[in-house]
């Protein structure tokens, strides 16, 4: 059925019985997710607040974190989707605290899509609020505060911004700084947040991680290369400085023109004409 949806009809076209949290996870152990459930449960997340989804791993890796977290994402019923490592465990904050820091990141920036405990805020600075084989009770910088990328092992999705992650990318690493880059290009904002946490993992490199970078540069390269987009319209240039953008709005107009007059050129009126940019 097609139609024009009203306020009621968008409403229950939501998911049925929506949840506050959906906690969604990979995992390869079945023991060590039971204590993740356990502790998540003790901290609050349970009951109607809570739904915990996952993917079976532990006889085989069947799904890498990009193409495994986003079955879960679509799936998932909550107001707020976690993704999260199986070796986590909740120290004294738990569902309370985590709603009182997203209400005040509610307050404090509207347009936030993703939170973390752990992310990089610019080049060589980290912020971070976590317990790990690397210290305990680690807090660092002004929380929350606002980053370019987030650590994997926590990382809370706002479902009303529709996030995901890149469909053109596998492995199980830096699905927490394309998924920022995600939300960026949207529109909105990732924050590392006061949720403090215990990570049993120390973050091993391995041979997979330093793949996984350059398919990652690799791709987030190609994505944000400068580029001549043709509309409809008209013609114009993106690049990510001003010199690019001031360049390509000086020569857009004969750029089309030019391009107009090439033997591939098609589905142009006989005398297309663009108006000058303001």
């Amino acid at each position: 059925m097609t139609g024009q949806l009203n306020a009621t009809e968008i409403t229950a076209a939501r998911p049925v019985n929506p949840v506050r949290y959906s906690i969604c996870s990979l995992i390869t152990s079945h023991a060590e997710y039971a204590e993740m459930l356990a502790s998540f449960r003790a901290g609050g997340f349970d009951g109607p607040a809570a739904e915990y989804l996952y993917i079976d791993n532990s006889a085989r890796n069947g799904f890498t974190a990009y193409d495994g977290l986003n079955r879960l994402i679509e799936a998932a019923r909550g107001e707020f989707i976690v993704l999260c490592h199986q070796d986590l465990r909740l120290i004294e904050d738990g569902a309370a605290k985590l709603d009182a820091v997203l209400a005040e990141l509610d307050t404090r920036d509207p347009n936030w899509a993703v939170a973390g405990n752990a992310g990089g805020t610019g080049i060589g600075r980290l912020a971070m609020r976590i317990s790990d084989p690397h210290g305990d009770d680690r807090r660092i910088g002004s929380l929350p505060e606002r980053v370019m990328s987030l650590d994997e092992n926590f990382i809370v999705l706002k479902r009303a911004a529709r996030i995901g992650l890149s469909r053109d990318l596998k492995g199980f690493h830096f699905y927490g700084a394309d998924v920022c880059l995600a939300a960026d290009i949207m529109g909105h904002s990732a924050y590392v947040i006061d949720f403090h946490l215990r990570h049993l993992s120390d973050g091993r490199i391995s041979p997979a991680f330093y793949n996984a970078r350059r398919e990652f540069r690799a791709k987030w390269s190609r994505a944000l290369r400068p580029r001549w987009i043709q509309t409809t319209c008209g013609l114009m240039r993106l690049s990510g400085n001003r010199l690019g953008q001031a360049f390509g709005t000086a020569i857009q107009k004969h750029a089309l023109k030019l391009a107009l007059r090439l033997p591939n050129a098609r589905g142009w009126p006989s005398a297309p004409v663009e108006k000058a940019a303001p």
